[in-house]
């Protein structure tokens, strides 16, 4: 497929001591095929200056295309997804998180099925290839290979990461399906509902990933993978629309 402009959302949340180093790394990286980037930044409601931080980074970067928008109460990662795919203008959209876990400059390895006219969504691993990988909390890697399992089980996929951050789609295919889950739930559900599309292509590329700590500002806990595997029942089991 031919592409012009690729859009990237970023859900943020009190990320106002990191945003401005994410956006650097997603300035700076050059996409193949001259694609061109459009940033959507979603501020959901953060309690610290997280608007202050993206609008100074946006007066003094004026060679991005920057869209900002916000929430006026804490809607949840899920709903700034939302708001976030609702705007997007570019053919393909990728999902990345404001802090510094995932590097942009893989966005090329997560286009090439997509251009080469393979993939209508491509999910970044971080289970697989030889890219540098962060040591951190076993009980969290075992909690995420769980959930892929259960939700490859109702979705008759075989993927390896599904609760990724780094996942690509053609826009029209995101924005065409009826996304519910406000909170941590947005990734067994968007799975869910991408693998029920007739003739879909889905690919995997190994990702590299530089985790946080709780101390560095890591959020996710045991809650979210809670409502993660419920929402794997709802979706793929029950195959709620």
């Amino acid at each position: 497929m031919t592409a012009s402009a690729l859009s990237i959302i970023i859900p943020a949340y009190n990320e106002e001591k990191t945003i401005h180093l994410i956006l650097d790394k997603v300035k700076e990286v050059q996409l193949i095929m001259g694609i061109q980037k459009q940033v959507i930044v979603v501020n959901d409601c953060s309690s610290d200056d997280t608007k202050g931080a993206v609008e100074t980074y946006m007066s003094k970067n004026t060679d991005l295309d920057i869209a900002y928008y916000e929430h006026e109460v804490n809607r949840g990662k899920g709903a700034a997804l939302h708001t976030g795919i609702e705007k997007a203008t570019g053919d393909l959209l990728v999902i990345q998180d404001a802090d510094l876990e995932y590097d942009p400059e893989e966005y090329n390895d997560l286009l090439k099925p997509l251009l080469m006219g393979q993939a209508d969504v491509v999910y970044g691993s971080r289970f697989i290839g030889g890219n540098p990988h962060r040591i951190l909390f076993y009980w969290h890697s075992i909690g995420n290979k769980f959930l892929t399992r259960w939700s490859n089980r109702f979705t008759n996929l075989n993927l390896t990461d599904m609760e990724t951050c780094y996942k690509m789609f053609k826009t029209e295919i995101i924005q065409g399906l009826n996304l519910r889950e406000k909170r941590f739930g947005f990734e067994p559900e968007v799975t869910a509902k991408i693998s029920r599309i007739k003739n879909i292509r889905i690919y995997e590329v190994g990702i590299s990933y530089y985790g946080r700590t709780y101390e560095e500002g890591k959020k996710i806990g045991w809650k979210d993978g809670v409502r993660a595997l419920w929402c794997i029942a709802k979706y793929g089991l029950f195959k709620a629309k």
